[in-house]
């Protein structure tokens, strides 16, 4: 098991993942966070540009869950529905507890997993004890809140040593 808080990738936005970047690397499951990663937490449903690009996902092979620590279960059930796809509600990331289950729903293997999220504490740290690769993005919507501020800066030198970051 592995502490580490480094993401193996760090990209800008979500839609820099393409279906051939994650076939490329053996991935066929994608659990990616809901809040900050695909959408501002104040976002109520799916936009088209998030459509498209599940559609783009599922076109290409890839299979999306979402896997939220969010305490409302009705928002993230609602979204997941309105998109077309699973999830894992009350993950209790850094667990590998709601990772492992997607996993077995979806008979994947951590070799063909990523995590796609935006914290090193949950996100990143959930992914790497799971074993699965772990790609992190910038916060959609920019952090909300002084405390979510501050914990995006302290990540910030975490993701600058990420042997891919994307971002540059």
């Amino acid at each position: 098991m592995s502490l580490s808080l480094i993401p193996d990738y760090v990209f800008n936005d979500y839609s820099a993942i393409t279906p051939e970047f994650l076939r490329g690397r053996g991935v066929r499951l994608l659990l990616s966070d809901l809040d900050y990663t695909l959408a501002p937490k104040r976002q109520p449903e799916p936009d088209d540009r998030l459509r498209a690009w599940v559609e783009a996902l599922r076109a290409g092979g890839v299979t999306l869950d979402i896997i939220s620590n969010n305490r409302s279960s009705k928002r993230v059930e609602r979204f997941c529905s309105e998109l077309g796809v699973g999830c894992v509600g009350h993950a209790g990331k850094p667990s590998t507890r709601g990772f492992v289950s997607a996993m077995r729903k979806h008979n994947a293997s951590p070799a063909e997993c990523a995590v796609l999220g935006d914290k090193l504490l949950t996100d990143a740290l959930g992914a790497k004890r799971a074993l699965v690769l772990m790609l992190m993005v910038e916060p959609k919507g920019g952090p909300c809140g002084a405390w979510n501020r501050v914990l995006h800066a302290l990540q910030e030198p975490f993701k600058r040593m990420s042997p891919r970051d994307q971002r540059k």
